[in-house]
């Protein structure tokens, strides 16, 4: 029987991504909730593997999006229930809001391309065994989640000291995107340009295109983090 994954999307332009050819590769069957389009989660007994894409909003936002109540719930009872569950910056930070952690705003945004290194407990997690110690990976955040109880704090940066954690060997929370395409980032330049004020950790959009030739590279570090996930199953 084919393993069965399902994301949940909340904005029409930050989707499944580079993460869908390699299910498609490892034979998994997909489904999805556009929580924008108001669609239904699923039965948590129908899921194999939820993925949390990213978003505009704030997990803080309940009043202007009561669905992340639910959302969160829901995450909470897949984790509870033994699922594989991997969240994306909003995702992230959904997770480790739905297991008891604040997430507020970061001193700075953080955009673009800037370096992540895995902090010294990250030794103690399957899924990051196959990282370097330092890497580059694309970012587009404001807030920041707070590391749940229980969970392995395994990387960081210079502007943002949660970028990472695992709950267990099958939970992992992102604050950084290894999965984005060139044109992800291209809809993200399209969509959120009023974003890109002079900071210290943001980059313009000549900066951002300049460095696709890293987008290979990232790819690489997602398909670690998959099939380190893959083999908890």
């Amino acid at each position: 029987m084919a393993m069965r994954l399902h994301y949940v999307q909340h904005v029409p332009f930050e989707d499944l991504a580079l993460i869908a050819p390699w299910a498609q590769e490892r034979g998994f069957e997909f489904s999805h909730t556009r929580l924008f389009d108001g669609e239904s989660l699923p039965k948590v007994s129908e899921v194999d593997w939820l993925v949390i894409m990213g978003g505009l909003m704030s997990v803080n936002d309940e009043t202007k999006y009561p669905w992340l109540v639910r959302e969160k719930a829901f995450i909470r009872e897949a984790i509870d229930a033994g699922r594989t569950v991997l969240g994306i910056c909003l995702g992230g930070q959904l997770i480790a809001n739905a297991l008891g952690a604040s997430v507020n705003r970061n001193a700075h945004k953080e955009i673009g391309w800037h370096p992540v290194s895995l902090t010294d407990a990250a030794s103690k997690s399957p899924v990051f065994r196959t990282f370097p110690e330092t890497f580059l990976s694309f970012h587009w955040h404001g807030d920041t989640f707070d590391i749940p109880e229980g969970a392995i704090h395994c990387a960081q940066s210079g502007c943002c000291a949660n970028q990472a954690f695992t709950y267990g060997s099958r939970v992992v929370g992102l604050q950084f995107h290894l999965e984005y395409a060139r044109d992800s980032i291209e809809k993200m330049l399209a969509h959120c340009a009023h974003e890109l004020v002079p900071g210290p950790f943001i980059q313009d959009a000549e900066v951002i295109r300049a460095q696709y030739h890293r987008i290979p590279m990232a790819h690489e570090l997602l398909r670690g983090i998959l099939e380190n996930l893959f083999e908890t199953c």
